[in-house]
């Protein structure tokens, strides 16, 4: 039987989607901007790299002429030098927002197009009552922060005050999240999940997708950093997925980063969480290898977005993206006759954007293995046309949203 691994990689948009406009993202390109840095020598750091972006096998996959059709232009040195040799396109998002949760959902057959909810940009940020409420039930001093903030940023305005008061870190962003940031050891790492649970609890009122407990370590002399422990708590998907199809029929699945998380932990299969985008497809490709007929591995490769896309970090993005490149080789070996392997994203977060938060984009589809046939497969209305396609070819009926290619 057939198998498939779907890889996507956090981030990494082609180019404003239709609607983009509408969310102060008209012009967010995260792929074309990031190659024109590099391409001008803005994508240089001593050490890391210098000079154009080099993809030369996601190039021949097609992803600059799946980024010319989302924008109408190949970026700098993303140009096929010869025929392809996979599947090509880009999928417009149809879900509400320009977020993880609604980006995956959509990929899997399950677009949400009910808005999220979401908290004000304003000081506070939180309800009272919210903020009461979680205060009260998970016994704390108070909270500090409570407004929009970039993670490192308010961790490093507020951790001393915080490992002094054992006040958790609360912020959001212009995503649907809750975010709570404490040490792991001042504050407790099973309490900091604990206190996440409660407001899990508490959101879900104000229609928010998720709650991200963010530990760190350090000290005010040292610096703090964030650690591999995060853990988001999202709201189900409120429909039948791709994996609920899967599970329904007994097929092995093997979730492998967030995947997990994203999707409430239904119907996910065995779980893998290692830390880093390198550790994680490592972990991906050795599920891979031992998945039985009719099986998926479903990876997310978070890095690209958490750190390069939100720290506005063209050098390290471009970096992440070569490093993700040059492991191609190691993918093709493990897809056996029959197997298919599809590339995608779930939202943009432009690095040369202004602020710090995801672009609303357009995604690239790189379907590829040795009984897949290379060519365009063109401009597709929705995310879920990659579920509805790998649906397809695992030999599934039809999801409920979306047509594969």
């Amino acid at each position: 039987m057939p198998r498939a691994l779907l890889i996507v990689l956090d981030s990494v948009g082609i180019g404003g989607a239709p609607d983009a406009d509408s969310y102060g993202d008209s012009g967010a390109d995260t792929l074309g901007h990031i190659a024109e840095s590099c391409a001008a020598g803005r994508g240089d750091r001593a050490g890391l790299r210098a000079g154009p972006l080099r993809l030369p096998n996601l190039t021949a996959l097609g992803l600059g002429l799946a980024a010319e059709g989302a924008t109408g232009r190949i970026p700098p040195n993303l140009a096929p030098p010869g025929p392809v040799a996979g599947a090509y396109g880009h999928a417009a998002e149809t879900a509400a927002g320009k977020d993880t949760p609604s980006g995956h959902w959509e990929i899997a057959g399950v677009p949400v197009l009910e808005p999220w909810g979401h908290f004000p940009d304003t000081v506070p940020a939180f309800p009272r009552a919210l903020v009461a409420d979680l205060v009260a039930r998970a016994e704390l001093p108070g909270i500090l922060g409570d407004c929009h903030a970039a993670g490192t940023a308010i961790v490093e305005r507020y951790g001393a005050e915080h490992i002094r008061t054992g006040r958790p870190i609360c912020y959001t962003s212009a995503d649907s999240v809750f975010q709570i940031a404490a040490h792991e050891t001042a504050f407790g790492l099973e309490r900091l999940y604990e206190t996440c649970r409660i407001a899990r609890d508490l959101c879900d009122a104000h229609r928010v997708g998720r709650v991200i407990a963010r530990p760190f370590l350090g000290t005010p002399e040292t610096g703090f950093r964030r650690t591999a422990n995060r853990r988001d708590y999202a709201v189900e998907p409120p429909g039948e997925t791709l994996l609920d199809r899967l599970a329904a029929q007994g097929r092995a699945v093997v979730s492998v980063g967030k995947i997990g998380d994203i999707f409430a932990h239904r119907a996910t299969g065995r779980e893998i969480k290692p830390a880093g985008n390198a550790a994680c497809l490592d972990a991906a490709l050795a599920a891979f290898r031992d998945l039985p007929g009719g099986g998926l591995v479903f990876l997310n490769l978070v890095d690209f977005d958490t750190e390069h896309g939100h720290r506005r970090d063209v050098p390290g993005y471009a970096a992440e993206l070569e490093a993700f490149d040059g492991r191609l080789a190691e993918i093709h070996a493990v897809l056996q006759a029959d197997d298919l392997c599809v590339v995608t994203a779930d939202h943009g977060n432009d690095p040369t954007w202004t602020g710090t938060e995801h672009t609303r984009e357009q995604v690239p589809i790189l379907a590829f293995g040795p009984g897949i046939a290379p060519g365009p497969i063109g401009a597709r209305p929705t995310f879920a046309d990659i579920g509805a396609a790998v649906a397809r070819h695992l030999g599934l009926a039809p999801l409920g949203a979306g047509q594969a290619w």
